[in-house]
């Protein structure tokens, strides 16, 4: 059977709650536009796609507004030279009813299969190892997973995948977010499937449909991969490289030390040099950075920021337009865009970090309480328009947009 060479890659991001977790931050910019060093959360999606020989359009799905997107799809196209699109859900359809809504558009130009990626993964993204594995079976109607393993501990918080003998990877079965120990590999939210999989898809629409509670949503972990498993139509590609979920601003930080080192390896004249640049830092052109500030590792600077004399920023994002006075201290924090941080101002959070003795370490999305309701350690997050006064100390807190803060605080929500 010959399989065609045009692909169709698709991003899917949006969902019901549209980034509650990633808040107040998200309240400035859309999750997937988020920019994780320095680009957009999808971005690094379209450029792994861009990668793949012959791929000619990628599709993006969720709920976000067009007015959102388009300037960003438009922009995106003309860098990677493939045709974006963004195809907006009437309402949240879960996280295979837009697949299913837009199959025609889909469809178009014959492919025999094509990705589907959450917009919130960070990863190497091996996606023409993966698709390769794929193509072994020959078949259009199978269902190709991107897993890893993780502790056993933190298993349980994503979809868990037991599979057979390492020849075939055959899934035997899957259960998402099980409440016991299922095993240690997990869903990574990145998927090859072939387009028979939508005529699938159409038989579990009509079911949900003439269900006891009829329902446009279609989850492709409960109602696709969980009925797959043990049929011979789930197979998994085992990816052994960095991997990690963007559900919180601690994980975007944590997100961008990676992408990061990666620019550092493929494109080092882009990142920041000097005599008090320390590790990976990325400050945006327009940018104004005294020389004598300190900044990284793990720094990224926003568009039209300025940052005075004496600054110290590290393991940090500043968004667009801010403004940072003489002497002012940011660690482990995210800055929403025109924020004012006072001279002498101290903005620390609590660094997310991962075990270095476990091999199998991920970064976790804690919530955001604890059992006793107060706020989990994480790093300090101020919303867009912000003032922090000179003097000021913000420790392990969340700050809404448009605040002026003219007190210290530590470990609360302010409203």
């Amino acid at each position: 059977k010959q399989w065609y060479q045009r692909r169709v890659a698709i991003t899917a991001g949006g969902g019901p709650g549209k980034g509650t977790r990633f808040r107040p931050l998200s309240l400035e910019v859309a999750k997937p536009l988020f920019p994780l060093a320095g680009r957009a959360m999808i971005e690094h999606h379209i450029e792994a796609c861009s990668k793949l020989n012959d791929m000619q359009e990628v599709i993006l799905i969720g709920s976000e507004a067009t007015s959102e997107i388009t300037p960003f799809v438009r922009d995106a196209s003309t860098k990677y030279g493939v045709r974006v699109t963004y195809l907006q859900e009437y309402k949240a359809l879960g996280t295979a009813g837009g697949i299913y809504h837009f199959r025609d558009q889909i469809r178009q130009g014959g492919p025999n299969h094509f990705f589907v990626m959450n917009a919130d993964v960070c990863c190497e993204f091996p996606l023409q190892e993966m698709l390769n594995n794929h193509l072994r079976h020959g078949r259009d109607d199978v269902i190709t997973i991107m897993g890893t393993e993780v502790e056993k501990a933190h298993s349980v918080l994503y979809g868990c995948i037991v599979s057979n003998d390492a020849n075939s990877n055959e899934v035997e079965h899957y259960v998402e977010k099980p409440e016991t120990f299922v095993s240690n590999t997990i869903n990574c939210g990145v998927y090859v499937l072939g387009v028979a999989v939508l005529d699938h898809m159409k038989k579990v629409y009509q079911e949900l449909q003439c269900g006891a509670v009829s329902t446009d949503c279609i989850w492709l972990e409960r109602n696709i991969l969980a009925k797959f498993a043990g049929t011979g139509r789930l197979f998994v590609y085992r990816h052994h490289g960095f991997w990690s979920q963007v559900k919180t601003p601690g994980t975007a930080v944590f997100a961008t030390q990676y992408y990061l080192s990666i620019q550092r390896k493929q494109k080092p004249a882009s990142l920041a040099s000097g005599p008090n640049i320390i590790g990976d830092v990325l400050i945006h052109p327009t940018a104004k950075v005294s020389s004598s500030a300190v900044l990284g590792p793990n720094v990224t600077i926003g568009a039209n920021t300025v940052v005075k004399d004496g600054v110290r920023i590290k393991h940090s994002i500043l968004l667009d337009g801010c403004e940072v006075e003489p002497h002012a201290c940011i660690l482990y924090s995210a800055v929403g865009g025109n924020t004012h941080v006072g001279s002498w101002a101290r903005i620390e959070g609590t660094p997310t970090v991962v075990n270095p003795n476990q091999p199998l370490a991920h970064v976790t999305n804690p919530s955001t309480f604890n059992e006793d309701g107060k706020l989990n350690p994480n790093i300090t997050v101020l919303g867009h328009n912000t003032t922090i006064s000179k003097g000021t100390m913000v420790l392990n807190s969340i700050i809404l947009p448009y605040k002026d803060i003219a007190h210290s605080y530590k470990n609360v929500i302010l409203l």
